[in-house]
């Protein structure tokens, strides 16, 4: 089990309610409340550059014809996830940070746990398209523009997302037929479906299978098809004739391939360390939720910006336009 520290009086209180009670407890860092506030800073700044960052992206690629392709459109996709999950798990955080407030209603709880997961699904399909762009882009230049065309990506964006709320809702609403007892304390600032269901009293062996089985075949099976381009990809580049060829043709998934790293590696292993690592130290069960939920929002735009000539021109341009009319 997770380290364990002395219970908050909320806590105590929260844990002498019925089982019927709707109210959970969100403890956020416990055991470092008196640098809660040098906590609130960072998770703060990191905030402002996911949601300014992902907004931003978005703007430039709506006010910039020259971004109107499939890739760009797809990159908005996964800005507008970036922006959902960091907007999703905002309020609980800023409400244990800046206001002291602990609790939460168990339907508030259900309603955090459905977009995160939602908008989790949601970029793993994301970056699964984008990787079929890049393969089709690489192995296939000729028929690039048959192919993929700006119809064919909205009409897949809107399946997208779908899918992630779809393949979300009936795990999450399960919840509720189950009772709760004991001091029905969560260890993050947000609510995870994996923590919650371990606060139930009864036998929770299907929701536990139906979430294995779920996660299997959506992000597993995404992450095993993009390993599934990026081999076909190297193969392809590696046949290429000079060196720079190579390096030219790989360049442009570099970007999405930084961004498949930093949300995958940190969501496998948050799965594994709730699935494996009960034992393991509360410290890891923490870091590991924090890294996967705010890092990718807040690293995406930036790599995007950094790696992208087109996005860099397009921001260079849209500062320079503004900085005009401002001296106008």
């Amino acid at each position: 089990m997770p380290a364990q520290y002395p219970l908050h009086p909320h806590i105590v209180l929260l844990s002498n309610l019925t089982q019927f009670s709707p109210m959970l407890y969100l403890t956020g860092f416990p055991g470092l409340e008196t640098v809660e506030h040098w906590i609130f800073i960072f998770f703060f700044l990191m905030y402002l550059v996911a949601i300014s960052g992902n907004c931003f992206i978005l703007i430039i690629i709506k006010t910039s014809p020259r971004l109107h392709t499939p890739m760009y459109y797809l990159l908005s996709f996964l800005a507008f996830t970036d922006l959902g999950l960091s907007v999703s798990t905002l309020p609980t955080t800023v409400g244990i940070f800046w206001f002291k407030s602990h609790g939460i209603y168990f339907g508030a709880c259900q309603i955090q746990m459905f977009c995160i997961h939602s908008f989790s699904f949601m970029e793993s399909s994301v970056l699964l398209v984008m990787s079929f762009d890049r393969f089709v882009a690489i192995c296939y230049p000729l028929r690039y523009s048959v192919i993929i065309t700006g119809q064919r990506v909205v009409k897949v964006g809107l399946i997208v997302i779908l899918r992630g709320p779809i393949a979300t809702v009936s795990i999450v609403f399960l919840l509720k037929t189950f009772p709760y007892c004991g001091s029905r304390v969560l260890s993050h600032s947000f609510c995870l479906h994996q923590e919650v269901i371990q606060l139930a009293c009864t036998d929770t062996t299907f929701n536990n299978l139906y979430g294995l089985i779920l996660v299997m075949l959506t992000v597993v099976l995404d992450l095993v098809l993009i390993a599934l381009s990026y081999g076909v990809i190297l193969h392809t580049v590696a046949r290429l004739a000079s060196k720079e060829e190579q390096l030219r043709a790989f360049q442009t998934c570099t970007s999405h391939l930084c961004a498949v790293l930093v949300f995958f590696v940190p969501m496998v292993g948050l799965s594994l360390i709730h699935r494996f690592g009960k034992h393991a130290p509360l410290a890891v069960h923490l870091f590991m939720a924090n890294v996967y939920l705010f890092v990718p929002p807040m690293l995406n735009p930036i790599i995007y910006s950094i790696k992208t000539k087109e996005i860099r021109h397009a921001i260079s341009k849209f500062l320079g336009l503004r900085k005009a009319n401002a001296e106008s």
